[in-house]
């Protein structure tokens, strides 16, 4: 498929989706987020893709919605916004319940929606000149997508600040508050985030990097006796997988496996 507003490129097991859209520093708009959709389907549905990563042309990561995007929804009926709103929520989704494992590499700022993409990635890697934030409320709008997901992030302490304040803050204070997984020198951020792809890609069970994503992201609605229930059916189910049974025998010849 041709994008308009992303690129996407596949090579040595590892997607790349770029937001492009530099000169809008990657603002979101409805087709925008339909390509994302689409792109993180096809990366879904690519056996020879292990891990996918997202990132910005550009100098901003991503600005938020786009103003000639806000100006629309103005205009719109509730119910057109509601189907618009349900298909951000439903790219929020697929992200969080990718099979997967999403890298982010933020090098410019990640503002609103921006930030949102941010908070679904796995890891995520940013630049320390960026600022990140979720400024909604500043507009009269309402981060109401992203706060399902930020507050099982990071806690609601810490998202009540972010997302009631609406201030931008520093990669440093993203990275001490979880958001974020680590501050990267802008001159190491893609050797970094190229070096951490690969080693998923060489070094970890894709099964187990699966399972263990989905547990992480299902193991907060169960109750503690269901969460060690649901942990113990896991847990005995993937020993039985062939990549167990690959990487014990591996392990126990000393010999170095290359998943």
């Amino acid at each position: 498929m041709a994008f308009s507003f992303i690129q996407y490129s596949v090579a040595e097991r590892v997607a790349t989706i770029a937001l492009n859209r530099p000169e809008k520093r990657n603002a979101l708009n409805g087709p925008m987020v339909a390509e994302l959709r689409q792109a993180f389907r096809q990366a879904a549905a690519d056996e020879a893709v292990k891990v996918v990563v997202l990132k910005g042309n550009g100098e901003a990561f991503c600005a938020g919605a786009d103003l000639e995007y806000l100006q629309q929804l103005q205009q719109n009926t509730y119910t057109e916004n509601l189907t618009d709103s349900q298909e951000l929520m439903q790219l929020f989704r697929e992200i969080y319940d990718l099979d997967k494992i999403v890298i982010g590499q933020i090098e410019g700022h990640a503002v609103a929606g921006g930030c949102g993409l941010v908070t679904l990635c796995d890891l995520s890697y940013v630049v320390p000149e960026a600022m990140l934030g979720y400024s909604e409320v500043k507009i009269g709008f309402i981060p109401a997508l992203v706060a399902v997901f930020l507050v099982r992030k990071i806690g609601e302490g810490r998202s009540r600040e972010l997302l009631l304040t609406g201030k931008l803050v520093t990669a440093e204070k993203a990275a001490a508050d979880g958001l974020i997984t680590a501050v990267v020198p802008a001159a190491e951020i893609a050797s970094k985030v190229a070096k951490v792809a690969v080693s998923l890609c060489n070094e970890a069970s894709a099964n187990s990097l699966k399972v263990t994503k989905k547990l992480i992201g299902t193991v907060l609605d169960l109750s503690l006796t269901e969460g060690l229930t649901h942990a113990a059916v896991l847990n005995a189910e993937t020993r039985g997988h062939d990549d167990c049974k690959r990487g014990i025998a591996a392990f126990l010849n000393k010999e170095k496996l290359n998943w």
